[in-house]
């Protein structure tokens, strides 16, 4: 079964909304974006939050520190990487903690991702440039790869059930595609995570 992150949540509204639905992850944004959340917001959001459900901490070019302190204080279980990081940085991280770590991929082209197939984190994170902006990359440049990775990038609940026939990911990633006027729409991550399981 194709696994669901809802990703971006920073009101107890939101987290509200994915108790009742029950998506596999969610994302507290770290990093500058209209959707950041500081770590005390998102220790609060994390004690309301379902035992069920898996919070990940996406950053951008973040120091070691600041993500292994949200980890320690039991924040995040899973790190997401989403800027200039490379394998080293990765490795580094790898040593200091046993959270899974994604590595989110700007797809521009088979080459942007090819070059990142050999990473040890445990998971990619498919999607188009500067992340969170609703569009979605050529679905075409995937093609075949053995690591399990994330498919996001201007997903929505018309077209996710099309985009995993098209691409088999471990698991879908949505953010904007379950806004209204910025924020999160219970409604439409309803029916985002219906599309998902009927598919």
């Amino acid at each position: 079964m194709v696994k669901i992150k809802i990703c971006g949540l920073s009101r107890n509204c939101d987290i509200d909304a994915v108790n009742i639905e029950r998506p596999e992850y969610i994302g507290f944004v770290f990093a500058r974006s209209r959707r950041r959340v500081t770590p005390k917001q998102a220790l609060d959001l994390r004690k309301k939050l379902h035992h069920g459900i898996i919070p990940v901490g996406v950053f951008v070019d973040d120091t070691l520190e600041n993500i292994l302190s949200l980890v320690k204080n039991g924040i995040i279980e899973v790190i997401q990487l989403h800027g200039l990081e490379d394998e080293e940085y990765i490795s580094r991280l790898k040593m200091s903690t046993d959270v899974p770590i994604i590595k989110a991929v700007a797809v521009q082209s088979e080459s942007d991702l090819q070059k990142w197939l050999g990473t040890s984190s445990d998971y990619l994170l498919l999607d188009s440039i500067g992340g969170g902006t609703g569009n979605r990359f050529d679905w075409n440049f995937i093609g075949k790869i053995d690591k399990p990775f994330f498919l996001a990038g201007g997903l929505n609940p018309e077209n996710v059930a099309q985009a995993i026939k098209d691409t088999t990911p471990f698991a879908v990633d949505v953010s904007s595609g379950v806004e209204t006027d910025g924020l999160k729409d219970p409604l439409k991550i309803k029916e985002f995570i219906r599309s998902v399981r009927n598919a």
